[in-house]
């Protein structure tokens, strides 16, 4: 599998607080309709931190199944407990996911010894393609690239990373650390083209939830060479990347792909419904962009 384009860190959608399977599958098949490249169940927009091992193992499952091998599928699995995160691991791993996407571990601010061993751990008991996130702001932990080169010297099954510092000088260390071969994919929306232009791969993206065909679109018009393409399509969706951090993801990626008919609204605490003055925000957003 080539973990290269526009990956989609999906949305999981709720009913009456169980997994909505059928509206997650007809999601899924929309995302693939729209040209995405890849997609990611249970990451921090597909609120994985309340689901139950039993769901997430569900959520991963339906994803494949939907898939049916057509695009990649990188699973979330990543926990800041070792034990925990092998489990997540070996359930991502039955499941049929191609690679697992592999948090750093959050809160207990492991030192480079502790990284490396957490990583070592992981391949030992349930080896598969890691795609490691490094994301200081949700984690406390900046994951250096001298530090990844060290992972991965001692972890061979690391075949990328999804860098989410919004530091373009980081990602451009990673790249330069880890060679062409190595895959660096954006962790935030507005740093995808100015990190394709040092070297990254792609993205795995929140705003693609409800732009995937331009968020893919972009990449390919990168890659195609066609920079005035890739420019328009960046400040296009420039807007809608604002308006889905308006507050804490993925309330308003949830609420907006709600507004476009794709899903109910509903959230597990301690997530809740968008404020009203940041709701009408999002809508006027939508609305300018032709979502809604």
């Amino acid at each position: 599998m080539s973990f290269r384009g526009a990956f989609t860190a999906l949305v999981t959608p709720f009913k009456n607080g169980a997994i909505d399977e059928e509206a997650y599958r007809a999601f899924i098949e929309w995302q693939i309709e729209q040209g995405i490249d890849g997609v990611v169940p249970c990451g921090t927009t597909g609120e994985a931190a309340t689901l139950t091992h039993a769901e997430q193992g569900q959520v991963i499952g339906i994803c494949v199944d939907q898939v049916k091998g057509r695009v990649p599928v990188i699973a979330g699995a990543g926990s800041n407990n070792t034990k925990e995160a092998i489990e997540l691991t070996r359930l991502a791993k039955k499941a049929g996911a191609d690679a697992a996407l592999i948090i750093t571990p959050y809160y207990n601010k492991p030192t480079p010894d502790g990284l490396v061993a957490h990583f070592k751990a992981l391949a030992a008991e349930a080896s598969m393609p890691f795609i490691v996130y490094n994301v200081p702001g949700r984690t406390g932990l900046n994951l250096l690239p001298k530090t990844l080169a060290r992972i991965v010297k001692e972890v061979p099954e690391i075949v990328g990373c999804k860098e989410a510092t919004g530091d373009i000088k980081q990602g451009a260390e990673v790249i330069e650390r880890m060679g062409k071969d190595f895959v660096v994919l954006s962790g935030d929306d507005f740093t995808v083209l100015p990190l394709l232009s040092v070297g990254g791969v792609g993205t795995i993206s929140v705003t693609s939830n409800v732009m995937p065909g331009k968020m893919s679109g972009m990449i390919q018009a990168f890659f195609k060479r066609d920079n005035a393409r890739a420019q328009a399509l960046h400040l296009e969706m420039n807007p809608v990347n604002r308006a889905m951090f308006v507050e804490t993801n993925p309330i308003p990626v949830k609420t907006a792909l709600h507004l476009m008919g794709k899903m109910g609204l509903e959230f597990r605490l301690p997530l809740v419904p968008l404020e009203p003055a940041n709701l009408a925000s999002l809508k006027e957003s939508l609305k300018a962009s032709g979502l809604i």
